[in-house]
């Protein structure tokens, strides 16, 4: 009888639960849930996989973990710290650091870095460490070389980028990183770089010069809203790095008298995003790379993934955004868009040569802006500047899928200047709505210059291109094959 009472109660209970879910889902709201959820769970697996398989290369960004709030903040003043702009609070930072480093299982921690002028030796960061520069802080590299330590040379380069040997560090470094954030309320970051330059330009230094901001072989990186500026070399320098968002920069420089103090430099890098940044350096604003030459070849980092958008470059003496000369080991699926550079030497440039190795291929460049610059677009394969005399000749780099999309413009002397050459042809290249208005204060015989290059026109552009390119309509409908592709210097004379 027990079990039959049982039996006859689990139908009863089984025909109730029945109602209640016909009930449940004849409701509007509980529809609308269920078709929400499914449709959430859908376009999440799509996105994950599909990134997964394609990657950064059809500009679908990663899936990026964010930084972490950190539970625990210290103050710099806490450690000792006083912001005179003469006492050296070298000891301050550190100190802090290795508080922080204690607390990495826990989540990490803060270190607060008030208004005030904190003058420093180089020092190193941690994993899980938030650095934060207040508004009107100001953390000055300290002048004196024999403060900043010697470090061995980068291993994609074999030497000093100046001078064999070990070369100096940076003010602030990083080694072997995780989950670091460098941020604030537009706080600076000054490495008094005078005097550095002033040395190098008189041959005074036996090392190569430190960056200013140096983090290598680290990930889940975060640099934001703060300045930095008169870097003794290179100013931001992540090296085989990844996963690095750079956002909300200022980067100053002197544009003559600062050799080299480059704006930013992904070296070795995957997975990059720079956005939102004004820069203006003695040097290139931005510059990728991955290695020089045999050395470069042999550590085996492509520079992969990169996106540059929405940046405003001035750079009297190089360009906006170059590529090279360094890239033995590859730069690959790079995207710059809304770019504007003004009162430049170049806009964007290509550069590498013979020795190099390597490859250049896939990157595109869009909604470029270029005012009163010398040279707008500018692809160099003879940049014969080598580590030794012990570099392969016959390591030929290649050029290859480099397109180019509204680039628009005024007062350029010189649109383009595509120079391959035989033994480094450039293959591959496209233009797509381009307009530039020329300045005419020297007389060019060729304004748009093409050697050695293989590549297509879609649509109108201006000036009128080299004929080494052939022609399509806006449709993508062949009008025109190029004329002797390979020959040299061929050019549309104004």
């Amino acid at each position: 009888m027990l079990e039959k009472h049982s039996s006859a109660g689990g139908k009863v209970q089984a025909c109730q639960c029945r109602r209640r879910a016909v009930a449940f889902f004849s409701s509007p709201k509980a529809l609308f849930l269920v078709l929400w959820t499914l449709v959430f769970a859908s376009v999440f697996w799509w996105r994950t996989s599909y990134v997964d398989e394609v990657g950064f290369s059809l500009q679908l960004p990663r899936v990026r973990t964010g930084p972490m709030f950190r539970p625990v903040a210290f103050i710099l003043t806490d450690f000792g710290a006083v912001g005179d702009g003469e006492t050296l609070n070298t000891d301050a930072f550190e100190s802090a650091v290795a508080e922080i480093a204690k607390l990495g299982d826990a989540g990490g921690g803060q270190l607060d870095v008030p208004a005030g002028l904190w003058l420093t030796a180089p020092f190193n960061l941690t994993s899980h460490m938030t650095l934060f520069l207040a508004e009107g802080a100001v953390i000055l590299g300290v002048e004196d070389e024999r403060y900043w330590p010697l470090l061995p040379p980068l291993p994609s380069y074999g030497y000093g980028r100046e001078h064999k040997g070990p070369r100096f560090g940076s003010l602030i470094h990083g080694q072997n990183l995780k989950d670091v954030v460098i941020t604030g309320h537009n706080g600076t970051i000054n490495g008094q770089g005078q005097r550095w330059w002033t040395k190098h330009q008189k041959k005074l230094l036996n090392h190569t010069r430190g960056p200013l901001l140096q983090l290598m072989w680290s990930r889940d990186i975060v640099i934001s809203n703060i300045t930095l500026r008169d870097s003794p070399f290179w100013t931001l320098h992540p090296y085989d790095c990844k996963n690095v968002t750079i956002s909300n920069l200022t980067i100053l420089a002197p544009v003559s008298g600062a050799p080299n103090t480059d704006g930013i430099d992904p070296d070795s890098c995957e997975d990059v995003v720079i956005e939102n940044c004004y820069i203006c350096t003695g040097d290139d604003g931005i510059a990728i790379k991955s290695g020089w030459d045999q050395f470069g070849i042999a550590y085996k980092r492509p520079s992969t993934n990169i996106l540059i958008r929405n940046v405003t470059v001035r750079s009297v003496v190089s360009a906006g955004v170059s590529i090279g000369s360094e890239m033995s080991g590859g730069v690959s699926n790079v995207t710059v868009d809304n770019l504007h550079v003004w009162e430049s030497k170049r806009g964007v440039r290509i550069k590498t040569a013979a020795g190099r190795g390597g490859y250049i291929r896939n990157i595109s460049y869009r909604n470029v802006t270029l005012n009163h610059v010398s040279i707008g677009i500018v692809i160099k394969t003879d940049y014969n500047e080598h580590a030794d005399e012990f570099f392969d000749p016959k390591a030929i780099p290649i050029l290859e899928s480099i397109h180019f999309s509204g680039i628009h413009g005024q007062n350029v002397d010189v649109p383009v200047q595509l120079n391959g050459s035989q033994e480094i042809p450039v293959r591959d290249v496209s233009f797509r709505d381009m307009s530039i208005g020329l300045s005419y204060k020297k007389k060019k015989k060729n304004i748009f210059r093409c050697s050695f290059v293989q590549g297509r026109i879609i649509g109108t552009i201006f000036p009128m291109p080299c004929l080494n390119l052939d022609i399509f309509d806006g449709r993508g409908r062949l009008v025109k094959r190029s004329v002797l592709p390979n020959k040299r210097s061929i050019g549309y004379s104004s």
